[in-house]
């Protein structure tokens, strides 16, 4: 019998307690499908063609953020696989993509998917799987609804939120004012208009003199913009995504009408809205925001935008840094990161709808001054912060406080 080698004897014992150190990490470790010890597989849903194709500057701006966070080494050492789809910002095809993600691609939930009619098509389908539908971009008060809802949370400001602020100032500004409206008929624009007349109350009757509505499938809005000079309106509220904002931006011009013109914050971007309709015919537009304009030199030596550009550098050279919606899908990415993060390891599907309802005072390097997130198991409406402001010459030009107006779910 030969003799025993004491070298081996110690690396049998040694293999033997790293095996039992091992087992006990992975014993301490809760996972659901779509999340192991190295991975952690994300789902997204955007318009990367059809009527609303600009917005799809986000998908691949967070797609980039995610590259940079597995360079420096992924979320407590897993790494994000981040699968991306287009919809054509079609509802039917919203559906067989959630389905595609979370039955075939087993995605441990979707985040950021955009749009209120696609995000609506799928919200019951995914509070029935109980898988999270996380920081859906788009601002649909209903998005706020925990108690039928529990697997659905918004991120930006909600819609009402925003369209009872212009309202505000129209009534303390302009009270003897002609409205005219235009909006997207579908669940987006209707849930600005709810919030713009139900903060008008009583005067809605007398000050609204016009309404339009736009199908997605128009290929321009041109005639609409026509009609609703013919009112006499001297206040347009422009409830539009990005291709019909710049259209009517452009159109109003054209014809020579010259209304207080207040525009959505989905389609207050420079790169995407502004820069094609034209500097000089969005001269004076009103709208509003919460993250930091990148065209705006104040911002110049902000350690914030000094990240974003170095980020932006390196993982997506290519990016348009006058569009907003980059900064939006950025600031958004850091949001899920930061959740990703206190998960630790409890990756279940339960885990990070709780801590994605227990954000406190989280600023980011995107937020204007005085913007936080905050959630709670009854609020799920991270952001209701916002600030007017103006355009003047090449930039958007902040004026009045932080204004905060929420509107429950």
């Amino acid at each position: 019998m030969p003799a025993f080698d004491w070298r081996w004897g110690a690396l049998a014992a040694a293999l033997a307690m790293a095996a039992a150190t091992s087992t006990a990490s992975f014993a301490q470790s809760k996972y659901d499908t779509g999340a192991t010890d190295t991975e952690i597989k994300i789902g997204n849903i955007m318009p990367y063609s059809g009527p609303a194709s600009a917005y799809g500057v986000i998908g691949r701006t967070e797609a980039a953020y995610f590259d940079k966070i597995n360079a420096e080494g992924g979320i407590n050492g897993r790494k994000i696989n981040f699968i991306s789809y287009d919809d054509g910002y079609s509802p039917p095809k919203t559906v067989e993509q959630a389905r595609k993600l979370v039955e075939s691609d087993e995605v441990l939930f979707i985040f950021n998917s955009l749009g209120t009619p696609p995000n609506s098509a799928i919200q019951k389908y995914m509070n029935s799987k109980k898988v999270p539908q996380l920081f859906v971009a788009t601002g649909a008060t209903k998005w706020n609804d925990p108690k039928e809802f529990p697997w659905t949370m918004g991120w930006q400001p909600s819609y009402q939120s925003e369209s009872h602020i212009y309202a505000k100032y129209i009534l303390k500004n302009r009270p003897n004012g002609k409205i005219a409206i235009l909006y997207q008929n579908d669940d987006y624009g209707k849930d600005y208009l709810k919030g713009f007349k139900d903060e008008l109350g009583a005067k809605a009757a007398s000050m609204i003199v016009a309404e339009e509505s736009y199908e997605t499938t128009e290929p321009t809005i041109d005639t609409h913009i026509v009609t609703l000079k013919a009112s006499g309106a001297d206040i347009f509220f422009n409830i539009t995504t990005p291709k019909f904002a710049a259209q009517a931006i452009r159109k109003a011009a054209e014809i020579g009408w010259k209304p207080e013109h207040f525009l959505n914050n989905v389609s207050a971007s420079i790169g995407s809205v502004i820069r094609p309709a034209g500097f000089d015919a969005a001269q004076g537009i009103i709208s509003s925001a919460y993250l930091k304009d990148p065209t705006d030199p104040q911002w110049k030596d902000d350690p914030g935008m000094k990240g974003w550009n170095a980020f932006l550098d390196k993982y997506y050279p290519d990016a348009d840094r006058t569009d907003l919606s980059v900064m939006f899908g950025y600031t958004v990415a850091q949001g899920l990161v930061h959740v990703l993060k206190n998960c630790g390891n409890d990756l279940t599907r339960v885990n990070v709808m709780k801590q994605a309802a227990s954000i406190k005072d989280l600023s980011l390097p995107g937020f204007l001054p005085g913007i936080t997130a905050n959630t709670s198991a009854t609020d799920f409406a991270p952001l209701a912060q916002l600030q007017l402001m103006r355009f003047k010459g090449q930039t958007w030009e902040r004026f009045g406080d932080v204004i905060s107006s929420d509107v429950g779910g």
